[in-house]
C-alpha cells in the first residue's frame, strides 16, 4: 500500500504530497464498516494533521458506481470532480457531473455517484462540520512583509 510523502513540518504547517493522479490507485485502506478494502482512495487528514476538515481524493474507474449511498450527522461534504463525468445523486434528484463540478451536500442528504465516461473519475471530497465556517472573505486574512525565499 502506497504512504503519503510527508514534504515538510514545523508548528504552523504540515505539508505532504499524494503523488500523481494517476497513481491514486495505489492507496488503500480497510473500511472501518464493512472491514473490507477500498482501493483507489486516499485520506489526508492525519498526513496533514488538519482540525477542521477531512480531505481525500478518490478514483472511480470507468464505468462503475460508488456501491452505496451514505449521509452523515454532522459533516457536509464538498466534490470537487477533476476527471471523469457521470451522473451525482442527492436524495430524489439526480443530475449530471463533469470535470470541473462542485458539489456541496448537507449531512443530512442521501448522497451517491457514479462515473459513465470511458476514463477514470478523479475527485477530491472536503468534510467539514456544517455551519463551522465562521469566515469565508478575505476580511480574515493579514497582509505581513515576509522575503519570499524563493526569490534568492
Amino acid at each position: 500500500m502506497k504512504q503519503i510523502e510527508k514534504i515538510s513540518e514545523n508548528q504552523n504547517y504540515t505539508a505532504a504530497n499524494v503523488g500523481k493522479l494517476n497513481e491514486l490507485t495505489d492507496y488503500s485502506f480497510i473500511h472501518v464498516k464493512t472491514k473490507q478494502e477500498v482501493r483507489g482512495k486516499v485520506f489526508v487528514n492525519k498526513a496533514t494533521k488538519s482540525t477542521g476538515t477531512e480531505i481525500s481524493f478518490t478514483v472511480l474507474p470507468p464505468q462503475t458506481e460508488l456501491p452505496y449511498f451514505h449521509f452523515h450527522n454532522k459533516d457536509e461534504e464538498t466534490y470537487i470532480i477533476l476527471t471523469g463525468s457521470g451522473f451525482y445523486q442527492v436524495d430524489d434528484d439526480c443530475f449530471s457531473i463533469s470535470e470541473g463540478s462542485v458539489i456541496r451536500v448537507a449531512p443530512s442528504g442521501k448522497r451517491g455517484l457514479c462515473n459513465t465516461s470511458d476514463v477514470e473519475m478523479i475527485y477530491i471530497c472536503i468534510q467539514s462540520k456544517e455551519n463551522s465556517l465562521e469566515e469565508h472573505t478575505t476580511d480574515d486574512g493579514e497582509r505581513v512583509a515576509v522575503e519570499p525565499k524563493w526569490r534568492k
